[in-house]
């Protein structure tokens, strides 16, 4: 049974809107709601692209959700591009769909869509990233118009790397850490550092970021990064990689170096990286679950669709426990 994250962590980022709790909010009680006959209804949902496995997944766990339901689906994929995605969401608004849910491409610019989408009476969720400038607004604050955010919770799946960092550092010197994030203009990356930075101050960890370089979340870009940090820093204590993809790049450079670097990842819960990590090539990681995620939306949609006075701007999480060989079955989901 999936609960929500835990009210300790949350704390961090203060007063949040009500969460909704997947333990409670099932399929069978979506169904139950409102008059609306699940059989007239037809929900959209445009990923940011499904190049990404990740992407497919949350399509799938949206698919599933919603074909149990009995509620048709429209998935329109705009390959990577903010204009291909505000246009498939107009599409989506012409065929007067019932509901639409997305995962942003540009956090900013999806204001724009989430209030086109508002003026067309239409519910909407974003899945996975924010809506609105990070700078400005909090995670579990999610942009007015929508009717739930459906995101993991990236400063608290930073936070439980960096909690799992404190382990494995030097104890009689500052340790030296790399960090192969994602691509900036996620919001996620920003949020992901500092949650990591966040669990090592806590625990009065002694360290030094010595090298920070973006990637495009493919193991050859995690592998080049990580063949350049240890070029320049042979003697690097730990690497810190946003995405379990990055990370697997980065063993092969590992190996490659003979540098014995720990590596610890979030963004896990893919085969490739539970498999690394059985095998001893990454320490550990943090669950995720994007298809989990894509079931989460459909399941806020629906109930924004069949019972009208649910509240706006809802964040909905789930608990991301950390990945060891130890806690592998943590985090059963695989893509």
């Amino acid at each position: 049974m999936y609960t929500l994250s835990p009210t300790r962590r949350t704390a961090l980022f203060g007063a949040s809107r009500p969460l909704l709790r997947s333990s409670v909010l099932t399929i069978a009680t979506v169904l139950c709601f409102g008059s609306v006959q699940a059989k007239d209804l037809t929900f959209g949902y445009v990923p940011a692209s499904l190049e990404y496995p990740y992407n497919v997944m949350t399509a799938k766990g949206f698919e599933e959700a919603a074909a149990a339901a009995g509620v048709k689906t429209v998935v329109l994929d705009p390959r990577g591009s903010v204009e291909k995605q505000g246009n498939s969401l107009d599409d989506l608004i012409a065929q007067k769909v019932d509901a639409i849910g997305f995962l942003p491409l540009d956090s900013v610019v999806s204001e724009s869509f989430v209030d086109k989408i508002n003026d067309a009476n239409i519910p909407v969720a974003a899945i996975a990233l924010q809506v609105g400038d990070a700078a400005t607004r909090k995670l579990t604050d999610p942009y007015p118009g929508l009717s739930a955010l459906v995101a993991t919770n990236n400063y608290n799946i930073g936070y439980a790397a960096g909690e799992m960092a404190v382990g494995l550092l030097p104890k009689d010197r500052p340790g030296k850490i790399a960090i192969v994030m994602g691509d900036p203009a996620y919001t996620i990356v920003k949020l992901n550092t500092e949650g990591f930075r966040a669990a090592l101050d806590k625990a009065g960890a002694k360290y030094e970021i010595v090298a920070e370089q973006p990637t495009n979340w493919t193991p050859d870009e995690g592998e080049a990064v990580c063949q350049n940090f240890l070029t320049a820093h042979p003697d690097v204590d730990l690497i810190f990689s946003h995405a379990d993809d990055m990370a697997i790049g980065c063993a092969r450079a590992i190996e490659a170096s003979g540098s014995k670097p720990q590596l610890i990842a979030t963004g896990g819960g893919s085969k490739l990286g539970h498999d690394a990590i059985l095998a001893g090539e990454m320490y550990g990681s943090v669950c995720t679950r994007p298809k989990l995620l894509g079931t989460l939306m459909f399941q806020a949609l629906y109930e924004a669709v069949t019972k009208p006075e649910t509240p706006k701007g809802r964040f909905v999480s789930y608990d991301t426990p950390q990945i060891t060989k130890e806690t592998i079955d943590a985090c059963p989901e695989q893509w």
